[in-house]
């Protein structure tokens, strides 16, 4: 059900500016595969019939409007957006400012840092493996990464590129809402230790970033910042930030950082039909 309801959001968006390339992905069997990490850190899935009537409605909405962007640039978002960038610097704040959403956030990055019982390495293998599986078909790759699953596809790459030395190259990496822009994220990620350029993947073609205003996740939107050197050394073509809007709410309430809103939104549409009609030769021939 989320995979489908995952789909059905992208294409949605596709379609808006390019219907036979929202056709073209899905009809292909091979076209849109994911990788779910939650199920391995809490035993079930979500039960998407908590989501299912506020990805109805942003559908129906189809784009931003005026209130959508008032209340992702309150003064009260501002704050907290100044207040968790603070605390991402001195994390002794973060107790006494962290809300729920913070706070569920937090216990998911500290069950993967921890890796307890191989946890982590089990997720990140889980995504080697479908990886591996589209090299070895020769099908070009666009991997698409929300959240925590930014950080899991970046060490996932690491793994592959410096580690295992595989023979792969990602087209693109798109993240969304990441997280990999706070220093509390950057001192565990794998290679942090590591001397020159093996501390970064080498198996990026370009690398697309994407922040919602008001999102809490990604304090920090521009990863080029960061990751800087990669570009400069010519392990990636480019770092490419680009700040959206995300209009979908969750029972009324507006959550910049969900990944359907992301998915939906027109500047992810532009990049997926950009991307596969360079891999394709046709609309309908590209996976």
């Amino acid at each position: 059900m989320h995979r489908d309801a995952l789909l059905r959001c992208l294409l949605a968006g596709i379609s808006a500016q390019d219907q036979s390339v929202a056709e073209a992905i899905e009809s292909g069997s091979n076209s849109f595969d994911i990788v779910s990490w939650t199920y391995d850190f809490y035993g079930e899935h979500r039960d998407f019939a908590l989501d299912a009537p506020s990805v109805d409605a942003l559908l129906a909405q189809g784009k931003i409007t005026p209130r959508d962007i008032r209340e992702a640039t309150t003064p009260m978002r501002r704050l907290a957006r100044w207040m968790f960038t603070l605390a991402d610097r001195l994390p002794v704040l973060i107790p006494h400012i962290a809300t729920e959403r913070v706070r569920l956030h937090l216990r998911d990055l500290r069950r993967y840092t921890q890796n307890r019982n191989e946890l982590a390495e089990h997720t990140r293998e889980i995504l080697k493996s479908r990886l591996r599986e589209a090299r070895d078909a020769q099908r070009p790759i666009l991997l698409i990464a929300h959240s925590m699953g930014s950080v899991i596809a970046y060490e996932s790459l690491w793994q592959m590129s410096r580690a295992n030395r595989e023979p792969m190259t990602i087209d693109l990496l798109l993240t969304m809402g990441s997280p990999l822009g706070q220093s509390y994220i950057q001192k565990q990620l794998k290679g942090v230790d590591a001397i020159g350029l093996v501390r970064y993947p080498a198996n990026i073609r370009r690398w697309i970033n994407l922040a919602a205003v008001g999102d809490l996740t990604s304090i920090d939107p521009v990863l080029g910042r960061d990751y800087g050197e990669m570009v400069r050394s010519g392990l990636v073509e480019c770092i490419d930030d680009r700040t959206i809007y995300n209009w979908f709410r969750l029972d009324g309430v507006l959550n910049p950082h969900a990944e359907y809103g992301y998915l939906v939104n027109p500047e992810t549409a532009k990049i997926v039909i950009d991307w596969w009609r360079s891999v394709s030769p046709g609309p309908g021939s590209g996976e």
